[in-house]
């Protein structure tokens, strides 16, 4: 279906977006889901303990292209839900203060969700995981970014 509405949910790490989608999903809804652990996961059977701490700019690349085709991905629905989005990459790319070619900019800039839903920080549920390496206090200043990046993209 060509005109799915696509919304997204993001935020900082351990704001709650992947408990979300798992509850849309009981219910029923169309979801996709979150892309970057399975990418660490691949890093760490290769051991790379964080795979975008040791070479950003490629894993963001990749990231970026991955999250285009699962925004670009035929679906069968009237609306789809996401765990983070293509504009998440570049917040990033600006929260650890990586240069990136423009040219990544110019393949976000063509991506527009029909809603964005940015969850804020959420102390009482955050946990740090194998993952999820960010402190708290981190989660924050790269919720701040989201924020920042999805309101130049509006």
């Amino acid at each position: 279906m060509n005109n799915c509405y696509k919304i997204l949910i993001t935020g900082g790490p351990g704001s709650g977006k992947t408990s979300i989608i798992n509850e849309l999903e009981n219910k029923n809804y169309n979801c996709e889901h979150e892309i970057v652990r399975s990418l660490t996961l691949i890093g760490k059977e290769s051991g790379i303990d964080q795979l975008f701490l040791k070479n950003p700019l490629d894993f963001s690349k990749n990231l970026l292209e991955l999250r285009i085709s699962q925004f670009n991905k035929k679906q069968d629905h009237i609306q789809t839900f996401y765990d983070r989005g293509v504009h998440d990459v570049l917040a990033y790319l600006n929260y650890i203060k990586i240069k990136f070619p423009k040219e990544l900019t110019v393949k976000a800039e063509k991506i527009k969700y029909n809603k964005v839903i940015i969850l804020p920080p959420w102390k009482e549920i955050y946990i740090q995981d194998d993952v999820r390496y960010e402190s708290f206090k981190e989660s924050i200043k790269i919720y701040n970014e989201i924020i920042k990046t999805y309101n130049h993209f509006k």
